[in-house]
């Protein structure tokens, strides 16, 4: 449940507030936490790792 409140806060805020450009940035910051997470017991964290 708190998630959720979270994520409703943040979809209030960009609504009221009109910031529509924060939406792609904080996309890319979850893609990259993501891939980050989900590679690090795989065979392909090597190659993620040159990219940063």
């Amino acid at each position: 449940m708190g998630k959720l409140s979270l994520l409703k806060e943040f979809w209030d805020f960009l609504k009221v507030r009109k910031k529509w450009w924060l939406t792609p940035i904080v996309l890319v910051l979850l893609l990259l936490g993501a891939l980050i997470v989900f590679s690090q017991g795989s065979a392909v964290s090597p190659f993620i790792y040159t990219l940063f």
